[in-house]
């Protein structure tokens, strides 16, 4: 009897970034800092702003994109994960307000929260869900409109963050590509370095409320990096452990876009030519979740990622969380 394995393949990339750039001159003006210094430290030259625009509004442009480049329709989707730190709401969740506006009649769908690590968390799970049959195709979409978070006259987070949105379709197959190996982990015990409250700690039953409680996002930027510096190599020899694989075996690596530093701490660590360690945080800055995804599609549209090529896409960040991803395109 013919055994056949089920993997799961990526049929469909979209994204979407706003049209108002911020560039560093312009927030030399907001903020005491300089074009020199943030590129200098992050690598970043510019990130886009979601000017009076949601995130539901972001999703669901990357996800009617990812939908159009699978050739699928909406009514085919069977699963919506969706993954963000700036929801329009806490209920209905993103995931529900896309499957309303998509018109996905028969999908079930709900909210993944691992911060920069969303979009791998979700693949893991997207991944699960088609190898034990119960969805043939699952819609991934990361969205975040970080700019609501962010305090610009803080110049540890204002010069790292943008807003946008990635996608992707994921698909059963049985032709031996697709995901290949996966490896998830956290540290909680570490998660306020990178901390974004959403309630005062307060008595609910007082006649009088805190109104002036700030929900902006508080980093601290060494204890972050020396997580980082620990987490992705960690996610990286785990994934390829798993695979059976090693690092020569490896077409691209697509890290989550976080700090110039960290791409370059990959490349070192492994030797790799700066070629296959994909970057566009230049001009997008960190975009969490939706920042895999958004290379991914740039990646596709450009011709990067060929069929049979493998890639493994890294994420960490807030949680803390990390994981990896290893796929054969």
């Amino acid at each position: 009897m013919e055994v056949i394995t089920i993997s799961s393949i990526i049929t469909g990339t979209g994204s979407f970034l706003p049209e108002t750039r911020l560039t560093n001159q312009m927030l030399e003006e907001k903020v005491q800092t300089s074009d020199e210094w943030i590129v200098q430290h992050t690598g970043i030259r510019e990130r886009r702003i979601a000017v009076q625009m949601s995130a539901s509004e972001l999703a669901l442009s990357a996800a009617k994109r990812a939908l159009q480049d699978a050739g699928r329709s909406a009514e085919d989707v069977d699963l919506i994960i969706a993954c963000t730190v700036t929801p329009d709401s806490f209920t209905p969740s993103l995931s529900c307000n896309l499957q309303a506006e998509l018109g996905a009649t028969h999908a079930f769908a709900f909210d993944l929260s691992a911060a920069c690590s969303g979009f791998v968390y979700a693949s893991d799970v997207a991944d699960s869900f088609l190898r034990s049959g119960k969805a043939k195709c699952v819609l991934v979409v990361c969205a975040e409109v970080l700019s609501h978070l962010i305090d610009y006259t803080d110049r540890t987070v204002c010069c790292l963050f943008g807003d946008g949105a990635g996608a992707a379709v994921y698909e059963w197959s049985d032709g031996g590509d697709g995901i290949l190996a996966t490896y998830m982990r956290a540290d909680g015990t570490k998660g306020n370095a990178l901390l974004a409250k959403a309630f005062a700690p307060e008595n609910p039953l007082e006649a009088q409320r805190n109104t002036e409680y700030h929900h902006y996002l508080h980093m601290d930027g060494h204890a972050v990096f020396r997580f980082t510096a620990r987490a992705v190599p960690d996610a990286i020899d785990g994934v390829l452990k798993q695979a059976g694989m090693d690092i020569s075996q490896i077409d691209w690596i697509v890290p989550h876009q976080a700090n110039a530093r960290i791409l370059e701490m990959v490349t070192r660590r492994y030797g790799l030519p700066k070629e296959k360690v994909f970057h566009n945080l230049e001009v997008v800055g960190n975009t969490s979740s939706a920042s895999i995804p958004i290379c991914l599609d740039e990646m596709r549209q450009k011709n990067l990622l060929h069929h049979g090529q493998t890639a493994i896409f890294v994420g960490f960040g807030g949680g803390l969380t990390y994981g990896a991803v290893l796929i054969r395109m």
